[in-house]
């Protein structure tokens, strides 16, 4: 592949018509060539609240229509530089959530066969675990950067130990990741325990609780992250949850006094410079956001996450 793809403009085809790929991008089978794999998972078996994830690929992907190529606020030009395609969405088991993880987990095996960097639209949080678990197979415990509302360490939901309420406690017991570069960024709510985020803390997580954050720049957080992460192999998964419902009530676990939009993206903007591997867009229910806002939100944070991938060129 020596051109690189390209979305297509709006001015050569409508928006509102043309593929359903995520920025209208060409739709691949081969990853040969590719430098960034978007794909969606479309699950929700792994929810405890309201579900509706399962529509979330192909909402953001339709509302990521309205993206152009080019960063106008950070010179970042991913598609000057970076073969990019979409390559559909995983076809998970919609009837068993251990059987769907399995899959999703095989199929990081095989697409991580080549020298790629996957970004999933999710899809409940359930779906972070087997991709860090075939993350890890290639590039060992990783650094990871987890933005969102809740810190999903719960032992077990209901008897079960594999749910978007566990993913974190699982991926530190299985040392999927590094608990001394580990950052939960956006916390809050109410809690089953008083030692809900305590816990992980003292595993070594580093966390930053929402009203910490509130009336403050991200800039700075992002930078400190990423100077601490240094070249260690780094995964992002962003919970849209994590932006308050005022931005993104279209998800299946929202909790007031979370972020806001400039914040979600002067956060990612200051990762810029990690040896990002993989990332994940998560939870964007949109039957709950008619309105699509929450979708097309998730859609730009995509975007602003392909425009800090090791490899991308700025004007």
């Amino acid at each position: 592949m020596s051109e690189k793809n390209q979305p297509i403009s709006g001015n050569d085809l409508a928006r509102f018509s043309g593929p359903n790929t995520f920025m209208r991008l060409p739709s691949v089978n081969d990853l040969e060539g590719l430098d960034v794999a978007i794909l969606g998972v479309p699950m929700d078996i792994g929810t405890s609240w309201r579900s509706g994830t399962r529509f979330g690929p192909k909402e953001v992907r339709s509302e990521s229509a309205m993206l152009r190529p080019y960063n106008l606020q950070t010179g970042a030009a991913p598609f000057d530089s970076l073969q990019v395609a979409d390559i559909g969405d995983l076809a998970i088991n919609t009837f068993s959530l251990k059987d769907s993880l399995r899959i999703i987990a095989e199929s990081y095996d095989a697409i991580l066969k080549h020298d790629v960097i996957p970004m999933a639209i999710g899809g409940d949080h359930s779906i972070t675990l087997p991709i860090l678990r075939a993350i890890a197979k290639r590039h060992g415990p990783v650094a990871l950067v987890h933005i969102d509302a809740h810190a999903d360490v719960n032992d077990e939901m209901f008897g079960e130990r594999e749910t978007h309420g566990t993913v974190f406690r699982r991926a530190y017991e299985e040392k999927l990741i590094d608990p001394s570069k580990t950052y939960q960024i956006g916390l809050r709510g109410t809690g089953y325990s008083s030692e809900d985020f305590t816990e992980a803390a003292d595993w070594g997580f580093q966390q930053f609780p929402a009203h910490e954050l509130w009336h403050k720049s991200l800039a700075y957080l992002g930078a400190k992250i990423r100077r601490d992460i240094g070249d260690m192999p780094a995964y992002i998964t962003y919970d849209i949850d994590s932006l308050d419902p005022a931005y993104a009530p279209g998800t299946g676990t929202p909790e007031i006094g979370g972020l806001t939009t400039p914040q979600a993206m002067e956060l990612i903007r200051g990762l810029k410079g990690l040896n990002i591997v993989g990332c994940d867009l998560v939870e964007v229910s949109p039957p709950y956001d008619i309105t699509g806002n929450t979708a097309l939100t998730g859609a730009n944070l995509l975007y602003e996450l392909l425009c800090i991938l090791p490899g991308v060129t700025y004007r």
